[in-house]
């Protein structure tokens, strides 16, 4: 299977406030981007899923990665 780059951007209740983020991930498909969100979260904040907004997720390029991390990676 072809892996696929993906910037997810969205939001999460923690306590009284709300955190936007952005990630990029490695995937397959969208639905492996969406259990990758929610395990990260979850294990990291310990939040449900019904408390993690995904607001879009969009396929990038290479060139278009930011994160050091996965750039290390291509």
């Amino acid at each position: 299977m072809i892996t696929k780059i993906y910037r997810v951007k969205g939001n999460f209740v923690l306590g009284d406030d709300t955190q936007v983020f952005t990630r990029e991930l490695k995937a397959t498909n969208t639905e492996n981007i969406y259990e990758k969100i929610y395990s990260h979260f979850g294990s990291k904040h310990g939040i449900n899923h019904n408390q993690i907004n995904i607001e879009s997720i969009d396929e990038i390029t290479a060139d278009e990665v930011v994160d050091p991390i996965l750039k290390q990676i291509l």
